[in-house]
């Protein structure tokens, strides 16, 4: 009776494996959860990436309303350049508390700095500014946005703050040109 019960196992193991039905279903299984992470995990680092150049343009865009002077001649607060920027990434990104704004002057490129924008938590710093600067100011215009990470296994690999959000960065650096003085015609 002791030598039934290996035997036995024996048969099962050898029926199963010389089984053809279902091989398509097992070896789906085995390569279809790696295959949809890598899926997933490439559409959101391509979106990321669109999400990114997006805030780019729009910082370039925007920081030329400020450049040319034409912000501060129609009287520009921050909230109206703040709108400026939120039409130029409704495509990727909310305008919602995600997106920050820092405009900031300076009095030459060697000092062009700002704060960190958040906290060792990962929260807004509320040092944010909007100082468009006259004719011939250096300017510095950063626009921040928390992007949330989606897929898990990108989590460790994108996130660069500590509550798995990944902080989008973009900046320009300029000198605004002589909006306000009238040259002289040749």
């Amino acid at each position: 009776m002791k030598q039934a019960r290996p035997r036995f196992r024996w048969l099962f193991f050898r029926r199963f494996a010389r089984e053809q039905r279902g091989v398509a279903a097992v070896e789906f299984a085995f390569v279809g959860l790696p295959f949809l992470f890598l899926l997933f995990g490439t559409v959101e680092a391509s979106l990321l990436f669109f999400a990114q150049q997006t805030l780019d343009n729009a910082v370039i865009d925007t920081g030329r309303l400020i450049r040319t002077g034409q912000a501060q001649s129609q009287g520009f607060n921050e909230q109206q350049f703040r709108q400026e920027v939120c039409n130029r990434v409704t495509m990727f990104l909310n305008c919602d508390a995600r997106l920050q704004i820092d405009v900031r002057t300076f009095a030459n490129f060697g000092g062009v700095n700002g704060p960190t924008p958040v906290d060792g938590n990962g929260d807004w710093n509320d040092q944010f500014q909007y100082d468009p600067g006259g004719p011939g100011d250096i300017v510095l215009v950063r626009v921040f946005y928390k992007w949330n990470v989606i897929t898990a296994m990108l989590v460790q690999a994108l996130q660069n703050l500590p509550n798995g959000e990944h902080m989008l960065t973009s900046a320009a650096a300029f000198r605004n040109e002589p909006f306000g003085a009238i040259l002289p015609n040749p």
